[in-house]
């Protein structure tokens, strides 16, 4: 693995960051239905958003490797994965790149791929502009939270509703971080 990869990729791709779809779109927000999705994880197996809601809320985590402000966040949400919420990535790059980010950064929670071959459908579905963005989804299917790019006071608030603080005691952290 290049450590230099995921520094690169934003100039290989033209400082595409902020498009984190295909086309602009009005973001979904809390009390709005989330759309169903199929996507593929990493093993190749096929996973919808219907069939991981049975067992109780899920956060969605849309990210790119080449976002500094995913490079900094997916750890904050690891933790929450870690303290036992149900959290899934969803990456939009291919597994390869992926892989490597997981690794790099220490991620193990579940990751789907919503990939540019595709074009993007979850993040469309969602009204994506921006990564990284994050969705509480209720057993019901409806939108409990909703986030894009970093902010402290909303993840605490997140951990809270989940049980779970992503950050450490006397840690450090900044208030916001755009996405």
């Amino acid at each position: 693995m290049n450590p230099l990869r995921f520094l690169r990729m934003p100039i290989l791709f033209g400082f595409n960051r902020g498009m984190a779809s295909a086309r602009q779109n009005q973001t979904l927000d809390a009390g709005q239905r989330a759309p169903d999705f199929q996507l593929q994880d990493l093993d190749g197996a096929e996973r919808t958003l219907k069939e991981l809601l049975p067992s109780g809320p899920v956060l969605l985590a849309f990210f790119k490797v080449s976002c500094p402000t995913c490079q900094f966040t997916l750890p904050f949400l690891e933790r929450i994965y870690r303290g036992g919420a149900r959290v899934f990535a969803v990456s939009q790059d291919d597994a390869e790149a992926t892989r490597e980010f997981r690794q790099e950064f220490g991620i193990t929670m579940p990751t789907l791929l919503d990939s540019a071959r595709q074009g993007y459908p979850a993040s469309n579905a969602y009204g994506l502009s921006h990564v990284p963005t994050m969705f509480l989804v209720d057993r019901d299917g409806i939108i409990s939270w909703a986030l894009s790019g970093f902010h402290k006071k909303e993840l605490e608030a997140l951990g809270a509703k989940l049980g779970v603080n992503p950050f450490r005691p006397g840690e450090r952290v900044p208030e916001m971080k755009s996405g």
